[in-house]
């Protein structure tokens, strides 16, 4: 099959679009399929790891991490796409790689499918804190509404998502199909020295948070919880990895905590090699986003043997069985302080947890994930001009 993808963002733009694309393109080329994806350009560009085009684009005054695309360089492109004889367009973003998809695939004759990403409902809130959550709510919803019932189908990540699209008024296909765990994600890798390079002791239960740092991740919470932690448990320190606009702020809270000298920022780490690292050399993973529409970071926590305490919303729901490799907290600081703390005062319990989780994690194998996308893939495909399945 020859899978023509739109994206606003990618690497080496880091996000959970990015990390999705790549993780499904690259088990769709293991299995001889093959894949090109439209997608803003970045100065920092180098070598490409598949058929990527990278479209001009610009900086967004309000969010320079993101890059608006040239939405009249992508109608040049149909000329040479019609020579590739491509069988489906896959938008993964709502911007312009919405209403560039939707144009390709009227310009090639294909049928066009969207993943939805992102819980915009909650997303505007986070951004928009001025305005009325109610006009918020009714404009992310119509937006979603319109977007998802203008293409052939959608991919739901999660059940959750999928329910809440369905309370919108998309009445189009969705099927729901996660992404899944590349092997990578299982293999062991040598920590010694990662601790010392943030001044983190050997014998600190170490916990961490691994992904954007923006508003809508809830990285504040976890900052307030853990000063709960740390009188419990002095010997606990926290590490939050990645970047994003919220990390200037969140910087001023952990400086202005008690347990200040017991957060540390790590910055962006390489997925494929200090990431690795960064997890297995922790304790336990934290997480309290509720906006996540599916919460790849912790089936990754757990493929590295580290337990997990989480909050169950939205995506994260499909993820999260307690027990299995996590704790499930209500977004409570003690209530989830106190699930904290019971693994870093009771080693055994960690561990008997950590064991449980990269079970679990093996069963969300990339490969398995990308078969259920190409099924629904040629599913669309053979929907005749009826509505029925051909």
């Amino acid at each position: 099959m020859r899978i023509l993808m739109v994206s606003d963002v990618f690497f080496p733009r880091i996000n959970g679009v990015s990390t999705s694309i790549q993780t499904f393109v690259e088990a769709f080329l293991s299995m001889g399929h093959e894949v090109t994806l439209i997608t803003p350009d970045y100065p920092e560009v180098d070598k490409e790891p598949f058929d990527i085009i990278r479209i001009p684009s610009r900086q967004l005054p309000f969010d320079p991490e993101d890059r608006l695309m040239s939405l009249r360089k992508i109608k040049k492109l149909v000329p040479g796409l019609q020579q590739q004889e491509f069988d489906i367009v896959h938008i993964h973003t709502p911007f312009v790689a919405h209403y560039a998809g939707i144009y390709l695939g009227k310009a090639l004759g294909l049928k066009v499918v969207t993943s939805y990403h992102t819980f915009f409902e909650a997303y505007f809130e986070k951004y928009l804190p001025r305005l009325p959550k109610g006009l918020l709510r009714a404009i992310a919803r119509k937006f979603s509404k319109s977007q998802c019932n203008a293409v052939d189908g959608v991919i739901s990540p999660s059940r959750q998502m999928s329910d809440k699209l369905r309370e919108y008024g998309v009445v189009q296909r969705i099927d729901i199909v996660p992404t899944g765990l590349p092997s990578i994600c299982f293999e062991r890798r040598v920590t010694t020295g990662f601790r010392s390079r943030y001044k983190i002791p050997d014998s600190a239960f170490l916990l961490l948070y691994v992904g954007r740092v923006a508003f809508e991740k809830n990285i504040g919470f976890l900052i307030e919880m853990f000063e709960q932690v740390v009188a419990a448990a002095p010997h606990a320190h926290f590490l939050v990895t990645g970047e994003g606009p919220a990390l200037k702020s969140l910087k001023k809270q952990a400086g202005e905590a008690v347990c200040s000298q017991h957060i540390h920022f790590a910055g962006y780490l390489d997925r494929s090699t200090q990431l690795l690292s960064c997890y297995q050399a922790s304790d336990c993973f934290v997480f309290a986003s509720e906006t996540e529409t599916q919460g790849l970071v912790l089936l990754e926590a757990m493929a590295s043997s580290i337990p997990v305490v989480s909050v169950a919303s939205m995506g994260s729901k499909d993820v999260l069985v307690e027990g299995e490799g996590c704790h499930i907290a209500e977004l409570d600081h003690e209530a989830f302080a106190s699930k904290v703390i019971q693994l870093a005062n009771h080693p055994e319990k960690a561990r008997s947890l950590s064991e449980k989780g990269r079970a679990y994690a093996e069963s969300w194998s990339a490969i398995a994930k990308a078969n259920e996308m190409l099924t629904f893939y040629q599913n669309i495909i053979n929907v005749d001009v009826e509505g029925e399945l051909a």
